[in-house]
């Protein structure tokens, strides 16, 4: 199943890891890593994002902003000096096929003028003018599921039925995002584990996720260190590399075709091991 990233095809018919790169100075696991006072660390970015790619990542995704929890909201400006330099650095310099993780229009539409080859959206395109700014880039989407926004969405989440809930929204972005003339065939879906979900809600939506792979779309999960495994192994962030993997094999036995991970090395041996066991060619 090959799919075009701008300049890029990924045979999404296996699992291919998505590294992350967090600008921000207040993610959850990696913040200030790669900017700090202010200040971004471009080479510092530049080296890890090469050993990323000499360690099997196929897509870099590139993120301004924190999603966490209670995470301060960030201007447009600002994300607009942490992504785009970033962007452009990763492309010209590597030739990577960068990710951008941005809800804001403007993100989008520079960091698709830098080279970026896919919008990967939190959001799913709802802010203003969202739909038309992804539409005129030409890239392809992720969109993904959410309840609430970043800074309240694990206050009592609630559901009807979470898988239900899930797909209909995502079913319905996806309408949304054809009647913007977005093609299927250039939307991706994430469940969206951790966002607005809590711990039944996850493990609820990760048993029944072949039936979102079902779907026709391709799917991305991000599941690399989160909470749902503090509370499951009792493992502060810096300590969540088993249980990490062991949910990465899990959703890739469940149809997911691209993983996005914090630990990429453990990520791709994890992968080529499944692969092995399936029969595919390593």
């Amino acid at each position: 199943m090959s799919f075009t990233f701008g300049s890029h095809k990924l045979d999404l018919s296996r699992p291919q890891v998505m590294a992350i790169l967090n600008i921000t100075p207040d993610s959850f696991s990696d913040g200030g890593q790669y900017f700090s006072s202010g200040k971004l660390h471009l080479d510092h970015i530049l080296r890890a994002a090469e050993d990323y790619l000499a360690q099997g990542a196929s897509i870099l995704d590139v993120g301004g902003e924190s999603t966490r929890p209670g995470a301060r909201i960030v201007s447009e400006q600002e994300e607009l000096d942490r992504v785009v330099p970033v962007v452009e650095a990763l492309v010209n310099r590597l030739g990577a096929l960068v990710s951008v993780d941005t809800s804001r229009p403007q993100v989008m539409l520079e960091s698709a003028a830098k080279g970026a080859s896919l919008i990967n959206d939190i959001r799913a395109l709802q802010l203003e003018g969202a739909l038309a700014a992804a539409a005129d880039t030409g890239l392809p989407v992720c969109l993904m599921h959410m309840q609430g926004q970043p800074q309240t969405m694990q206050h009592n989440p609630e559901y009807d039925d979470i898988f239900a809930d899930v797909r209909d929204f995502l079913q319905q972005r996806i309408e949304a995002a054809n009647q913007a003339g977005i093609p299927d065939d250039k939307i991706l879906v994430d469940p969206g584990f951790g966002f607005g979900k809590t711990l039944e809600h996850n493990l609820a939506l990760l048993r029944q996720l072949p039936d979102l792979v079902a779907l026709g779309f391709p799917v991305l999960v991000g599941l690399s260190r989160k909470s749902v495994l503090a509370t499951i192994t009792d493992r502060p962030v810096d300590q969540r590399l088993a249980g990490s993997l062991a949910l990465a094999i899990l959703a890739a036995q469940s149809g997911a075709n691209i993983i996005r991970v914090h630990d990429v090395a453990a990520t791709v041996d994890a992968m080529k091991v499944l692969a092995a066991v399936n029969l595919s060619i390593i």
